[in-house]
């Protein structure tokens, strides 16, 4: 009995140890766990814009299935890692904004594409941290690279902001400029404005001292609102002022509403100036003919391969628009792979607060990159200096009237 009390004894010990023996090479639950790169878009999805949201969403999903199938992107210890991404709704309201902001913030994302609205940016901005390790700022160290908000000047309030837009009053300049050495007969200006978004506001004053530095005569400006239908008191003052030409900042909805007004007038100056945002296939779709040599400034076109090639894809596929603002969301995604592979981001659940940083500090070290319509320059401010083309509408159709590149 003795005896096999001893075995009995000596098998349980042996049954034990191998039980709790390390067993070799056997994975870290941990480290097996596949790592992604978590990158959050944000946009309107609703309301009189969305179709600039959804635009931005559909590059970013053709550009992100791009990457992934290309193998990912190479983290620190050159793992390759996948992009998975959200795309959240901002409404164009600056409250509803900041709070999905917050959520992503509080969650594991790493950086942030958008948003689509400047009135949304601005105040965005602002709840940052402003200054990058100040101990006394409790703003979000959150990198946000925006796309599609335009308004001048909205990195400057914030180093954990970065833009990638087109400079208005650069392109506006250059625009009323070269019309006046096109048509030396054309004097007078009258302008046109949503005076409710913050875009089409600033733009405006652009485009005013625009036309007024090249020499002509603005000879006033008509108000609206976003979401307005009647603009014939508004149009009628066009007609009895005959200026030369129509400048008009507002986005495709009242666009459109004023140029079928216009034609239902008999409203015919000899050159209409609109807003870059407008320069979409959206005006097109909704008053083609009536936009008929309509000028616009724009950061894209498609006029060189990549360009032509990414704007089928998604066009085909993903059922949206490649312009101005939904041309930066293909752009600021490689350029985050780019610094993401260069600057030593780990893609680990203990790691985010430093990979947000990396990243952040790799985006600031970007000086240049090549862009759809072709080199683009990193500022010292955050922003870009981009390329652009002066676009102009033709058989409901955009076309360039002048490449400036």
């Amino acid at each position: 009995m003795k005896l096999l009390a001893r075995v009995a004894c000596c098998t349980l010990v042996l049954i034990i140890g191998v039980i709790l023996a390390p067993v070799p090479n056997a994975p870290d639950p941990a480290a097996a766990q596949e790592r992604v790169v978590k990158i959050a878009g944000v946009g309107a999805m609703t309301g009189v814009i969305r179709g600039f949201g959804i635009n931005s969403k559909a590059v970013l999903d053709m550009v992100v299935d791009e990457i992934n199938a290309a193998g990912g992107v190479k983290l620190a210890d050159g793992t390759r890692a996948k992009v998975v991404t959200t795309f959240q709704d901002e409404r164009c309201n600056a409250e509803e904004g900041i709070s999905v902001v917050r959520k992503l913030a509080s969650e594991d994302w790493l950086v942030m594409i958008g948003p689509t609205c400047s009135n949304v940016a601005e105040p965005l901005f602002g709840i940052l941290q402003r200054k990058v390790g100040d101990a006394g700022d409790s703003g979000l160290q959150f990198p946000i690279f925006t796309d599609t908000a335009i308004k001048p000047g909205l990195a400057k309030i914030s180093e954990w902001s970065f833009r990638n837009v087109p400079h208005e009053p650069t392109m506006y300049t250059h625009l009323f400029k070269w019309l006046k050495e096109k048509h030396p007969d054309l004097k007078t200006v009258y302008g046109g404005v949503e005076t409710d978004f913050a875009h089409s506001n600033a733009n405006w004053g652009v485009m005013e001292a625009a036309a007024k530095a090249a020499g002509f005569e603005v000879l006033g400006v008509e108000k609206w609102l976003l979401a307005d239908t009647e603009f014939s008191t508004q149009v009628g003052k066009w007609r009895r002022a005959k200026p030369d030409i129509v400048a008009v900042s507002s986005h495709p909805f009242t666009l459109c509403g004023t140029l079928r007004e216009m034609k239902r007038q008999g409203v015919k100056p000899k050159l209409m100036v609109g807003l870059t945002s407008s320069a979409t296939l959206e005006t097109m779709v909704a008053c083609g003919p009536e936009a008929e040599g309509l000028i616009i400034p724009t950061g894209f076109a498609p006029v060189t391969p990549e360009a032509k090639r990414v704007a089928k894809i998604v066009a085909e596929k993903y059922k949206g628009n490649v312009d101005i603002h939904s041309a930066a969301v293909y752009e600021n995604m490689y350029i985050l792979k780019k610094v993401i592979e260069t600057s030593g981001v780990e893609a680990k659940s203990t790691t985010v607060a430093q990979d947000r940083k990396r990243l952040r500090d790799g985006l600031a070290k970007v000086k240049e990159f090549d862009g759809l319509l072709g080199k683009v320059t990193r500022l010292d401010d955050r922003e870009s200096q981009k390329p652009y083309v002066f676009a102009v509408a033709k058989t409901s159709d955009w076309a360039v009237l002048h490449d400036p590149r």
